[in-house]
């Protein structure tokens, strides 16, 4: 039975992954030693046309390779489950993960790459002030837990004045750049990013996801009208839009939801004739090409009240050919009027066949998907208080929804949470549509300052309510007081919490003036406190699994046995287990194998400090794989 090592702990390792990739591509490339540059360049094509001079066109700055670095380096942390913290624990879809959120996003690589149908973020706008992401990028976990307090603190400051330290633009780039790039990867091949940005990064924050996405993938850069009322104290222009830019994961495979017509785009339909096709709305039957570029599409048609034949303008030609004009008269498609008194022809566009929905433009109007002022209301409606500063109304997420075609069973990702305006617009169109759509919030717990204005309120809101003090408490508290609203419409509104924190496996540290200490004191493989729940979600991350996905227990010879996705993977992590127990529990696991019949291979875990010996460790395993579960494993 092999021992799972601290290494295979860490989240997806990104570069040897990419490594991976290119053996297959040009396998005459790669050698024992690692990749061959030079043959790969040839491989390429003439270096002539490689680029490498300083000089060439994008956004560079200091720190931009490093950056680039960290979202390639993998994560050694785990997700612990928070039960009393969740809502319907058992049952719901939906994830609230509390932590840094690049180290969150790394360790979703294994488990949701290439799953998640849309992500929205609201990240911190740039403006010149602070935002509370670490500055020392490469020891982003480490910082994470000093700051929350689950190791010792160093005084280390885990947020970055951008103003004074005269690097404005740089720190904000080197926190969006690996977040980015690692967001990119969870994304379907017809999957898409919402990102809200104001004017002091949009061009930067343009052309880093030119970068990241590719050019060629870039939908476009929505306007929405933030707010109605003029700003008359201010020096330059009243700033009454921000930015959405919407990139596409593969253009190709994208395609924008139609969006519900408004009432007045309803308005026009009507059916002033009874035509047995129900509404209809009319809609010019000719186009802007002239009778030489187009002298098919010039010829008669006959009024059907009068008998003249009408000719289209000379400036102009009727909208389809002769035959297909002929099909759509014997359809009573052309309308000339009710009493025929319209000089030329117009076509019916019938609602059942166009829809209830419309294209979406890239102006989205405050009156069609709210503004701060509806956003600002929702908030004080649900906590009582204006909690929130800056947060973005429901209807602005879902018509986002709708934009990306989000449909049944399908993943939305916001991993910059907030307020959790998300996870509240995924309950409503749940309920709107009976769909199934499901959530993966991230947020940071950053602290309350009593003493900031913007923050003043929400810090009381924590104490009257016996919240920690940060913004994950509050962001979870929305998801708990709307989701009891939605339980009549028979829609998923629970959500499982999980917090961010070191691996649950024990790295070896040894102290070599004491290697025999070392060696008792790792022993133990796990660390101490941590649960079995803690143990097994750890694995379904490193394992690729769901964290959603069933898990299901039964007590074989008196010892607790997960199975967990339907048979994907067992486990036993009981404290001990004795020469007389190992031959029941195997065949328990393989009895409940058999039941499931899992399509893909099964891995089984057992605590390696269990075992009574290595004899009974080695019988274990052997009774598993003689009956055809090879993938035997100890922590």
């Amino acid at each position: 039975m092999e021992q799972v090592k601290f290494n295979e702990g860490q989240s997806l390792d990104i570069i040897s992954e990419n490594i991976e990739k290119l053996k297959g591509l040009f396998p005459e490339a790669c050698s024992e030693g690692g990749i061959n540059f030079e043959t790969l360049r040839q491989l390429l094509g003439d270096e002539s046309v490689l680029d490498e001079g300083e000089e060439k066109y994008g956004l560079n700055w200091h720190g931009k390779k490093k950056a680039r670095q960290i979202a390639l380096t993998p994560s050694t942390g785990t997700l612990l489950p928070c039960p009393a913290e969740s809502v319907e624990w058992e049952k719901t879809q939906n994830l609230f993960i509390e932590g840094d959120n690049l180290e969150v996003l790394k360790l979703l690589q294994k488990a949701y790459a290439n799953k998640v149908k849309m992500i929205y973020i609201d990240p911190p706008y740039n403006t010149g002030g602070e935002f509370i992401y670490p500055d020392r990028f490469q020891e982003n976990l480490d910082t994470y837990l000093k700051y929350t307090g689950q190791i010792d603190d160093d005084g280390q400051k885990f947020s970055s004045n951008t103003e004074s330290s005269g690097r404005k633009h740089t720190n904000w780039l080197n926190m969006m750049l690996p977040r980015l790039k690692i967001a990119r990867g969870l994304l379907k091949e017809d999957g898409c990013i919402f990102i809200s940005i104001d004017d002091n990064e949009q061009a930067s924050l343009r052309k880093l996801c030119d970068e990241i996405f590719g050019e060629e993938n870039f939908i476009s850069n929505i306007v929405w009208q933030k707010k109605y009322a003029r700003q008359n104290d201010s020096k330059t222009l009243s700033n009454s839009h921000d930015h959405i830019l919407l990139y596409a994961k593969n253009i190709e495979f994208w395609k924008a939801g139609k969006i519900p017509k408004t009432e007045d785009q309803l308005k026009g339909y009507k059916n002033p004739d009874n035509d047995p096709k129900g509404l209809w709305q009319s809609v010019v039957y000719t186009c802007n090409k002239t009778r030489s570029e187009r002298p098919n599409l010039y010829y008669p048609i006959t009024n059907p009240f009068t008998g003249i034949d009408v000719y289209p303008d000379e400036s102009r030609v009727w909208a389809y050919e002769e035959q297909r004009t002929l099909r759509n008269i014997e359809e009573g498609r052309l309308w000339w009027g009710k009493d025929g008194g319209l000089e030329k022809p117009r076509m019916k566009s019938y609602l059942e066949e166009v829809g209830a929905g419309v294209v979406p433009d890239t102006l989205w109007l405050r009156s069609e998907v709210g503004d701060t002022q509806d956003s600002a209301r929702e908030i004080s409606k649900i906590f009582g208080a204006p909690v929130f500063d800056t947060p973005k109304p429901v209807k602005l997420l879902k018509h986002c929804m709708k934009v990306a075609n989000c449909c049944d069973n399908d993943l939305v990702v916001d991993f910059f949470a907030g307020s959790s305006t998300l996870g509240h617009a995924v309950y409503s169109i749940n309920a709107d549509d009976s769909s199934n759509v499901r959530f993966i919030a991230v947020q940071l717990p950053e602290r309350l300052d009593e003493k900031k204005p913007t923050q003043n309120v929400a810090y009381k809101f924590c104490l009257k309510n016996s919240l920690k003090a940060n913004i994950a408490e509050i962001s979870k508290e929305r998801l708990r007081r709307v989701g009891g609203g939605f339980k009549e419409s028979n829609v998923d509104s629970g959500f499982k919490v999980f917090k961010l924190s070191e691996s649950n496996i024990r790295s070896w540290t040894p102290d070599h003036s004491d290697l025999e200490e070392s060696l008792l004191s790792h022993e133990e493989h796990l660390i101490k406190g941590r649960t079995e729940e803690d143990v097994l979600y750890e694995l379904l991350l490193k394992r690729g699994v769901d964290l959603a996905v069933p898990i299901e227990t039964r007590e074989v010879s008196g010892k607790s046995v997960y199975s967990i996705g339907y048979g994907v993977l067992f486990a036993c992590l009981d404290g001990a287990i004795s020469r007389e127990q190992v031959e029941g529990i195997a065949q328990g696991i393989l009895v409940w194998h058999a039941e499931l019949c899992p399509s893909s291979e099964t891995h089984v875990f057992f605590r390696d400090s269990a075992f009574a010996d290595d004899v009974s460790k080695t019988n274990m395993a052997a009774i598993l794989e003689q009956n055809g579960i090879s993938h035997v494993r100890s922590l």
